[in-house]
């Protein structure tokens, strides 16, 4: 063993010689860390090394007990980190399970649905099967029924009579848009 010994990292060599590598890999199995895992820790031991002198901070008197503390600390993060991503599954399968209705509303919810899909025009029936089911950009769907992409202020022009006659509807008058300044007779 190395009891005793006070070794310094020689510039430009491997930070961790075979035994002190055997101890790091022995911490890190001691501390609950997965056998396919001891790799992955020896080698973050190694990059804590570099990383501490980058720093500006001075070699460590004895690398071998300061790798066992470094083992030591990554041990327990490993199981913070294992935790926390069991508490994280957790939570996505509850948020699953309350987002997959089943039983009797998953019927009626198909059933609206059917009836809504059965409202549309066969065209927009198409594109709907070729944005959600065939995962198609709008550009491509264009393409594919030969229509002009529109864009956004075309959009926003198509949409503005609807939206003047859903106001009508509710008793309210249509929105007045104002005139833009360049546009603004003297």
């Amino acid at each position: 063993m190395l009891r005793g010994k006070s070794r310094r990292v020689p510039e430009g060599d491997d930070p961790l010689d075979a035994a002190q590598e055997r101890r790091v890999r022995a911490v890190l199995a001691l501390g609950g860390v997965p056998r396919t895992d001891l790799s992955d820790g020896v080698q973050q031991v190694r990059l804590r090394l570099p990383e501490r002198a980058a720093k500006g901070d001075e070699a460590p008197r004895d690398v071998s007990a300061w790798a066992a503390v470094v083992a030591s600390h990554l041990a327990m993060d490993w199981h913070r980190a294992k935790r926390r991503q069991e508490r994280i599954g957790e939570r996505l399968a509850a948020l699953r399970q309350l987002a997959h209705p089943s039983g009797e509303e998953t019927s009626v919810l198909s059933v609206a649905v059917a009836q809504g899909l059965d409202e549309l025009t066969d065209q927009q029936r198409q594109v709907l099967v070729l944005r959600f089911f065939a995962d198609l950009p709008v550009r491509d769907i264009a393409a594919e029924l030969g229509r002009e992409r529109p864009d956004r202020p075309g959009r926003g022009r198509g949409g503005l009579p609807l939206t003047e006659d859903d106001r009508r509807k509710e008793g309210r008058e249509p929105a007045r848009t104002p005139t833009p300044p360049c546009r603004q007779a003297s």
